[in-house]
């Protein structure tokens, strides 16, 4: 199947480019979507509840966004992506130039420097991040919440680009489907006998990475993101499924998870490592059922995801509509819930 990058385009007004989060959070607006089926139900965030039943899995995304943006003297800058192990960390970084391997650079007012061990073939840095106190403890302290280059302000509440329920540090951008759920809305749910189920999966340029490839997008090839699901989580998910409940992932690094861990049979099993999934139209879904995503950027590997489980025409459509009804898009924009 040949894909053109072309044919995940929409034209979007960057009046539309969601700035600041809603607050509350749940009030965010929401369009609901039949899967495969045209139409749109338009309402708010909290009114979710109203499509779930008895008996379904929410699987939520607990990482939790690291501090991960770094400075150094003048226009020197760090991005760290992922942790490869002790802390040593895969990083983007600006000038390149200054990074040149054995360089040793200055960050954070001269508590942290970061020496480049390798180049990647992307052109990231391997960064051995080198200090007298506790290198965690310095990034958490003097790092800066990395919000995506379309936000312009930083949030004057860096924790409002966390969700409620993140609780394992490590990604460099936030499960954004997430941050619309309150603890209370949470609560109402699982009262109504729905079930809520954790995997992790710290985000990185595997989610965000831009798609180069214009003739033939079936052959780009995605970073490998660092996940986990427990055998507790597993369980959960399949013995929902087992009687009869669906699998609702909430974001696309979730769906990406289940994905990953799933056999063709649909069952979820235990697993920690490192995923590439690509998932665009043509992709046979195994193991969700419904998902909740927001609104994601023109030719991404995000709207691919979601057009392989509403169809491509059908997602360009939905799109279309949300344009023309204002809603807000991108990482504090508006969410669509597709079942």
């Amino acid at each position: 199947m040949s894909l053109r990058l072309d044919d995940f385009d929409y034209a979007l007004p960057q009046e539309l480019i969601a700035q600041v989060a809603a607050e509350p959070r749940d009030s965010s607006r929401l369009m609901v979507l039949r899967r495969g089926k045209p139409g749109a139900e338009h309402r708010h965030f909290r009114d979710m509840r109203e499509y779930l039943r008895k008996g379904d899995v929410l699987v939520l995304n607990d990482t939790r966004v690291l501090p991960a943006r770094l400075y150094g003297e003048g226009r020197t800058e760090v991005l760290l992506l992922k942790r490869m192990f002790d802390d040593t960390w895969e990083a983007w970084v600006h000038p390149g130039r200054k990074f040149k391997p054995g360089a040793v650079v200055p960050l954070c007012g001269g508590r942290l420097a970061a020496r480049v061990e390798g180049i990647t073939p992307t052109g990231e840095r391997y960064l051995a991040l080198l200090s007298d106190e506790p290198v965690d403890d310095v990034i958490m302290q003097t790092g800066y919440m990395p919000v995506p280059p379309y936000i312009k302000k930083y949030p004057d509440d860096p924790e409002r680009y966390q969700t409620v329920y993140s609780r394992v540090t490590g990604s460099a951008a936030a499960p954004t489907a997430g941050l619309h759920f309150t603890k209370e809305l949470l609560d109402e749910i699982r009262e109504m006998g729905v079930e809520t189920a954790w995997c992790t999966l710290h985000v990185g340029l595997g989610t965000f990475g831009k798609v180069t490839e214009e003739e033939d997008v079936t052959r780009h090839r995605m970073h490998s993101e660092a996940f986990s699901i427990s055998a507790d989580e597993a369980d959960r998910i399949n013995r929902c499924r087992a009687s009869g409940g669906r699998v609702i992932a909430v974001g696309t690094t979730s769906v990406r998870t289940l994905e990953t861990v799933s056999g063709e049979d649909g069952l979820i099993r235990p697993q920690t490592g490192w995923t590439a999934a690509y998932i665009y139209p043509g992709y046979k879904y195994k193991a969700v059922d419904g998902m909740i995503t927001n609104f994601h950027l023109p030719k991404s590997t995000l709207i691919m995801l979601v057009s392989a489980f509403h169809g491509l025409d059908l997602t360009l459509e939905a799109y279309r509509l949300a344009v023309r009804e204002k809603y807000r898009f991108f990482s504090f924009g508006d969410a669509m819930m597709i079942i």
